[in-house]
C-alpha cells in the first residue's frame, strides 16, 4: 500500500522524455552488455580513441574486442573484416556526425553499433541498435537510454540512484572541487553495477527539463566559440555540436593545466588512450591535446567569453 502522509518528498515532474521509446536502463555500460547478451555478439570492433569502459564491459561479458583506428577527422580510419557474428562499434564524437554520414556505415557494415553518448538530440537510425548515456548531459548520477529491436530481459530489478546524489547536490551549493572525488567515485561503481531498469528518481529528474531550451542553449554556445576560436583550433570542418566543443591545440595539455590554476576545468576525456597508444599516433595527440570545453545549459555568452577570454590570455600573454 503507497504510503499516505508525513513528509513531502521531491515533486513529481510530468514532461515527456526526449528518449520515450527506447528502453531505460541504468547506464551506457548496461546498455552495451544488453546487447552484447541479446545479439549474441561474437566480437566487438572499436576504435582506439575511446574510453576504458567498452573494453571493460567485453572483459565483462567474455566478448573478445579489437580495435581500429581513427583519423583526425574522428572518422574510421582503416576498413575492418567482420567476421561471422561480429560487430562494428560507431562512436558519434562530439555529435559530429548526421545520420546520414552514420547510415553509410551502416550500409557499409551492417552489424553496426551506434554511440550516441556525445549525442543526446540526436534521433536513432530506423533499425540500427543506437546508445545514449544520460549524465553525459544532465545532472543525474545514473541512467540510459538503448534504442535496439533485439529481445531484451523481461524482468530486470529497477535501479535505485538516493544514495548516488550528494556529488550534485553538493555542486548545486558549493564548488565542484569539494565532492569530485565523490563523482569520481561514483563513474567507477559502474563497473560491476549489474543491468538494470532506469531508476524512479533519474526518471522524474529526466521529466523535469526543457529538452528545446537546452538543444538551443548548447548549440549557441558551440556557435560563440567556435566563431572566437575557430581560427586557432587544429581540427578542421567542424560541424555544430551539441555535447562539448573539441579544441585541438598543439599545446593543448599545457593550456588544460593553466586554466585549471582560474578554477576552469577542463577533462582529459579518455586518458587510458594515452596509456594503450604511442606519442606519435593520432588518437594520443587527440586525447592529449584536444580541449573539450564546455557548451551545455548551466552557461551563457558570459561564460563562453571568459573561456575565450582565458584562452587568448594563455596564448598571448603581453
Amino acid at each position: 500500500m503507497r504510503e499516505i502522509g508525513g513528509y513531502i518528498e521531491l515533486d513529481t515532474y510530468r514532461l515527456p522524455l526526449l528518449h520515450e521509446g527506447a528502453a531505460a536502463l541504468n547506464s551506457g555500460r548496461n546498455a552495451l552488455a544488453c546487447l552484447l547478451r541479446a545479439r549474441g555478439i561474437r566480437r566487438l570492433w572499436i576504435p582506439r580513441f575511446l574510453c576504458d569502459s567498452v573494453p571493460e564491459v567485453c572483459k565483462r561479458e567474455g566478448v573478445p574486442y579489437s580495435f581500429y583506428r581513427v583519423g583526425p577527422d574522428f572518422l574510421p580510419a582503416e576498413d575492418v573484416d567482420l567476421g561471422e557474428g561480429e560487430w562494428f562499434y560507431f562512436v558519434n564524437y562530439y555529435s559530429q556526425f548526421d545520420n546520414d554520414i552514420i547510415a553509410g556505415w551502416v550500409r557499409r557494415y551492417g552489424r553496426v553499433i551506434v554511440d550516441n553518448a556525445q549525442s543526446y538530440f540526436q534521433p536513432p537510425l530506423p533499425g540500427v541498435d543506437t546508445l545514449y548515456t544520460c549524465r553525459k548531459y544532465f545532472g543525474v548520477a545514473d541512467g540510459a537510454f538503448l534504442y535496439t529491436d533485439a529481445r531484451l530481459p523481461e524482468e530486470l530489478p529497477r535501479d535505485e540512484s538516493f544514495d548516488r546524489m550528494r556529488f550534485l547536490l553538493g555542486r548545486f551549493e558549493r564548488g565542484a572541487n569539494e565532492f569530485y572525488a565523490e563523482y569520481t567515485a561514483n563513474n567507477r561503481r559502474f563497473a560491476d553495477e549489474p543491468v538494470k531498469r532506469m531508476s524512479a528518481l533519474t526518471d522524474n529528474l529526466l521529466r523535469g527539463i526543457d529538452y528545446r531550451a537546452a538543444e538551443e542553449r548548447r548549440r549557441e554556445n558551440c556557435r560563440f566559440l567556435h566563431g572566437r576560436l575557430g581560427e586557432i583550433n587544429l581540427l578542421r570542418g567542424l560541424r555544430e555540436g551539441t555535447f562539448m566543443y573539441p579544441l585541438m591545440l598543439a599545446d593543448g595539455a599545457s593550456l588544460r593545466r593553466r586554466l585549471q590554476e582560474e578554477r576552469i576545468y577542463i577533462p582529459t576525456l579518455w586518458p587510458a588512450v594515452l596509456e594503450q597508444t604511442a606519442p606519435e599516433d593520432t588518437e594520443y595527440r587527440m586525447a592529449l591535446d584536444i580541449l573539450p570545453l564546455p557548451i551545455d545549459q548551466r552557461y551563457g555568452p558570459d561564460e563562453m567569453e571568459t573561456l575565450v577570454t582565458a584562452i587568448q590570455r594563455y596564448r598571448h600573454p603581453d
